[in-house]
């Protein structure tokens, strides 16, 4: 066994790069329309809606997702190690992907009534836990299809695709499924009667991903088994932990760069995810766009988050993953400051679409940031560990939007809080030296 070369992706064809792209697009069939806007609202708005007791549907999903959220930073990071150290990157993508398909699948057998809401909050987590580690090794592959000098316009390709992806499937889903009223919905005519036509569309979301994960399976290779890590393909699922501890000992002594990126990281996505969050509820209760409205607005914002993360993309190859993401905090902070004094539908729409223009290259740079610093052959590992962050530090966008809403009693206040998590992100992210221009192993 040898180790990678800094280059690994110097020979990766435009056909494997569009391929591990169009599993992005297809990845937005489980977040877009799984996770956020159709069939978590289903389980909340209808076969949880009559469910009895203290507890509301709403929160039960909460815990659900909170309890998936915590074997997501469990798994992450030593599942990410294995696939590494064993030379099975693609062989996992392929596993977990088809497993998450299936339980996206078995979302049809979700019906509505409140007996039902169990199996749908269990598949609901099951595929989260799958999905989010799925995203490990596919994040990992980024290196193989890339070089040093298109790393940034790759990263951005991925994530534009995943955004374009999920508004053509989201349109697809309200027009042919979920449009109109009465006891049929949409082009299609599906009925209602127990939720058939939300059914209906989780049977297309899970076909969706299933056709779009097929290209990258079939284009990009495994990954060379190498001596990168040593010990870690040897060790059992307890002794992985041991390995992972011991790596995190080596990374912080060698260049704790590493470990204070994934810290910075954390905080600041936290920040961009609660743009997303929270700007359905502003937009409505605080902008007075109609709820009708919001769907528009949100198939704008992702267009716009995609032309951001693509055009971005070129300039991270030319400046570096740092500066892009530290000119697009600064941006947001004084877009989100404008926003807190305005009002009105109109400038929401301005403001609100120039603050989603920022969330993708700072998204698709902090990927391209890892990447860059990562030892070679240890991609897993380490995007593992992206996702344990992350998770470990998601609870501070909305904990602070409720506080600052509450201690102002306004919802407009909210956006502070959602600041303040960008702004600490943006200063820790301040003192992290930045990646060299090459990939290799410093």
């Amino acid at each position: 066994m040898s180790t990678l070369p800094a280059g690994i992706g110097a020979a990766a064809t435009r056909r494997q790069i569009v391929s591990w792209g169009i599993w992005d697009w297809g990845s937005s069939a489980f977040n877009a329309v799984i996770l956020t806007f159709v069939f978590s609202v289903y389980l909340t708005d209808a076969v949880g809606d009559n469910l009895g007791g203290s507890i509301s549907a709403s929160t039960w999903l909460g815990w659900s997702l909170g309890i998936a959220g915590f074997f997501v930073a469990v798994l992450a990071p030593v599942s990410g190690q294995r696939f590494d150290a064993t030379a099975k990157r693609k062989r996992a993508l392929g596993l977990l992907t088809a497993a998450t398909v299936v339980a996206m699948a078995a979302m049809y057998f979700v019906v509505d009534s409140p007996g039902y809401l169990w199996l749908g909050l269990a598949l609901l987590g099951i595929g989260t836990v799958l999905f989010a580690v799925a995203e490990v090794p596919y994040n990992a592959m980024m290196r193989q299809v890339s070089t040093p000098e298109t790393i940034g316009r790759v990263s951005g390709f991925g994530w534009a695709m995943g955004y374009f992806g999920g508004i053509v499937l989201l349109l697809i889903c309200y027009f042919g499924f979920i449009a109109g009223d009465g006891d049929t919905r949409g082009l299609f005519g599906i009925s209602t009667d127990g939720g058939l036509n939300i059914r209906v569309v989780a049977l297309l979301a899970a076909a969706w991903f299933a056709i779009s994960a097929i290209p990258v399976l079939i284009a990009v290779p495994e990954v060379p088994q190498t001596d990168a890590d040593p010990g870690a393909a040897k060790v059992g699922f307890i002794g992985s932990y041991k390995v992972l501890w011991r790596d995190v000992r080596e990374l912080w002594s060698v260049d704790r760069r590493t470990v204070e990126f994934l810290i910075a990281s954390a905080l600041f996505r936290d920040g961009l995810a609660g743009v997303f969050t929270f700007g359905a509820v502003l937009a409505v209760n605080v902008y007075g766009i109609a709820s009708a409205d919001v769907l528009l607005f949100g198939v704008a914002a992702n267009v716009v988050a995609a032309l951001g993360a693509l055009v971005a993309g070129r300039f991270d190859d030319r400046i570096g993953p740092k500066r892009v993401i530290t000119v697009s905090l600064i941006s947001m902070l004084f877009v989100g400051v404008v926003l807190v004094f305005v009002s009105g539908p109109l400038l929401f729409w301005v403001f609100g679409l120039l603050l989603c223009l920022f969330v993708g290259p700072a998204q698709s740079s902090s990927r391209t940031f890892l990447a860059r610093i990562t030892p070679p052959g240890r991609e897993g590992q380490l995007f593992g560990l992206y996702a344990t962050t992350g998770r470990a530090a998601s609870f501070l966008a909305p904990a602070l939007f409720g506080l600052f809403a509450f201690l102002f009693s306004n919802d407009r206040a909210g956006i502070l809080g959602i600041l303040v998590v960008l702004g600490v992100g943006l200063a820790a992210l301040w003192r992290v030296r930045p990646p060299e221009k090459s990939l290799e192993t410093k």
